[in-house]
């Protein structure tokens, strides 16, 4: 009888665990889909309160955008990129174990001229506190990525690019130019 009931009771906190886990699965879910309809607003400022404040985005590629993002204010810059170029993204499916939560939608975007983007992304997203603080994107076609961003998105000159490093450069300031 003693086994039976420490069957028993073990089963119901297994079972326990297991709901306790769907349901913080089923929030991470929620998470996503909340920042998605905040995404949809065309505001870029709308899906701040979704950022950890130590999330990092990785944007595969070989263009401008590419790249690691760190915090909020760089997410926030790529997203600002992305509402230019008038960008969407309609979800399509949306799974979660633990803090990871994977989604599959859409992205497009309407410039109306030069290279356009249509295709299926994945994203997989981990989720801290309720916001995310990792996402990692996969493309189904880098090429028309890369070719939309590179005609919408050309680096500036030189110079421009190099900012405060070029200056001090020039003014014989920069590290390791005897300046310092």
């Amino acid at each position: 009888m003693k086994t039976l009931l420490a069957a028993t009771a073990a089963s119901f906190a297994l079972t326990g665990a297991a709901m306790s886990q769907e349901s913080d699965a089923q929030a991470n879910i929620q998470v996503i889909q909340d920042y998605y309809a905040a995404y949809g607003t065309g505001d870029p400022e709308a899906v701040r309160p979704f950022l950890h404040e130590d999330v990092v985005w990785n944007i595969p590629g070989h263009h401008p955008m590419a790249g690691t993002k760190r915090g909020p204010d760089e997410v926030i810059a790529f997203f600002e990129g992305l509402a230019a170029g008038n960008f969407g993204a309609e979800p399509i499916f949306f799974q979660a174990q633990n803090d990871m939560v994977v989604d599959i939608h859409r992205g497009f975007s309407q410039v109306g001229e030069g290279p356009e983007v249509d295709q299926l992304y994945a994203l997989m997203f981990r989720i801290r506190d309720g916001q995310i603080v990792e996402a990692q994107n996969f493309l189904t076609d880098m090429y028309e990525s890369d070719r939309f961003f590179w005609a919408h998105f050309p680096l500036g000159p030189l110079p421009d690019r190099l900012g405060d490093a070029a200056t001090a450069s020039r003014s014989g300031n920069a590290p390791g130019s005897g300046g310092e």
